[in-house]
C-alpha cells in the first residue's frame, strides 16, 4: 500500500483528496495535518465523508511515515514548507499550489496529457492550475502541431470553490448567486505555466493569450472558451489533429457534440468540443475544478509516480441531473 500524508488538510482540495485516497484500492492515508484543527475528527470539516472514515487531524507531519505528501496549503506555503522541513530521500512530493509549477527545485510539472512520461519517473511533482488545466487541454493540439498563431480568445467561467474555503467579499453566496463578475481580465497568474507548456510545444510560438477569467454562480467546474484563426484547417483535419493527440490520455476527450458542465463535475475528465466556423475555430473545454483541475489530477499523478494505471480510484461518476 502507498501511504500518503496531507499537509493543509482542512481546504476545499485536501476533502476531496482524502474522499479519493480514503476509496483508493492501492493507497492509505498515514496522516493529515491541520494545525488548526489538530485533534479534530475529519468529518468535522469535511462533513461528506461522515461515515466513511474515523481519521483525525494531526498537528505533527511525520514524513518519514510516508511514501508521498501532498501540499495542499495556499500558494507560497509550499516552499516556505520545505524550508523548515528536510524530505526524507524515498518520499514523493505532489504540490497543488503554485510554487513551483515552473519546474524549478526539480520538479516537473504535472499534466499528463504532454508529460505523462516525466512524471512517470519524477519524485516531486508540481500539480497544474485548474484553470491551466482547462485552458492547455484546449490549446495544446493546435501547440504541438505548429498551429497555434495571432489572438487567442479566452474566456473561462470558474465555480465559487475555485476561490478556496476561506469566505471572502466575493465567495458569500449572497454575492454570489445569481451573479458573474470578471476579475485578473488579461493577467491571470495560470498564464505563466501556460505559456510556459505551449512554448515548449512550439518553439518560438508567437500566439498571445487574451484570458478572461469569470466567477461563475455555482460551486464547481470550469467552462473555457478558446477562439483562435485557423484559415488553412477544415473540421474534419482539426477534429483528426485533436482525436489523435489525445488518443492515449486517459481522462481527456474530444466529444463530438456539444458540451455541458454537468458532464465532468465529480469526474476527473475533460471533455474538449471544437467548432470550425470559416477561419475560426472555437475549442470549448470543460473540466472539475477541484477534480480534474485540482486532487484528481493529483492522485492521477500519484498513480503514474507508483507505476499504477492512471485510472486506479478514479472511476467517479458524473450526476444524472
Amino acid at each position: 500500500m502507498i501511504r500518503a500524508g496531507i499537509i493543509g488538510g482542512a481546504g476545499y482540495t485536501a476533502g476531496e483528496l482524502i474522499r479519493l485516497l480514503i476509496n483508493h484500492p492501492q493507497t492509505e492515508i498515514a496522516w493529515i495535518h491541520s494545525t488548526s484543527n489538530a485533534g479534530n475528527p475529519v468529518t468535522d470539516v469535511h462533513g461528506g465523508l461522515f461515515g466513511e472514515t474515523d481519521l483525525k487531524f494531526s498537528d505533527k507531519h511525520p514524513l518519514d511515515e510516508t511514501d508521498v505528501v501532498f501540499l495542499c496549503s495556499g500558494h507560497g506555503k509550499s516552499s516556505g514548507f520545505w524550508q523548515e522541513n528536510a524530505l526524507p530521500e524515498n518520499v514523493k512530493v505532489i504540490d497543488l499550489a503554485q510554487d513551483f509549477r515552473d519546474e524549478s527545485c526539480g520538479y516537473v510539472y504535472g499534466l499528463p496529457e504532454v508529460n505523462r512520461d516525466r512524471i512517470r519517473k519524477a519524485t516531486k511533482v508540481a500539480n497544474p492550475g485548474c484553470f491551466a488545466t482547462a485552458i492547455q487541454l484546449a490549446l495544446l493540439p493546435l501547440a504541438a502541431a505548429g498551429r497555434l498563431h495571432g489572438d487567442v480568445a479566452i474566456t473561462g467561467i470558474t465555480g465559487s470553490t475555485g476561490a478556496g474555503v476561506k469566505p471572502g467579499a466575493t465567495t458569500h453566496f449572497s454575492w454570489r448567486n445569481d451573479n458573474l463578475s470578471v476579475y485578473k481580465p488579461f493577467n491571470h497568474q495560470h498564464l505563466k505555466e501556460i505559456g510556459m507548456t505551449l512554448a515548449n510545444l512550439e518553439p518560438g510560438c508567437d500566439a498571445e493569450l487574451c484570458f478572461i477569467p469569470v466567477r461563475g454562480d455555482f460551486p464547481r467546474g470550469i467552462f473555457v472558451t478558446a477562439t483562435v484563426s485557423l484559415p488553412d484547417m477544415g473540421t474534419d483535419e482539426v477534429r483528426a489533429l485533436y482525436n489523435d493527440f489525445y488518443k492515449d490520455a486517459a481522462f481527456t476527450f474530444v466529444h463530438p457534440a456539444g458540451v455541458d458542465l454537468k458532464q465532468v463535475v465529480n469526474t476527473n475528465k475533460a471533455l474538449v468540443q471544437l467548432v470550425k466556423q470559416g477561419d475560426k475555430l472555437l475549442v470549448v473545454s470543460v473540466i472539475d475544478n477541484l477534480l480534474k483541475g485540482a486532487s484528481g489530477q493529483a492522485v492521477q499523478n500519484m498513480n503514474l509516480m507508483f507505476g499504477l494505471d492512471e485510472r486506479t480510484g478514479l472511476a467517479l461518476k458524473p450526476s444524472a441531473f
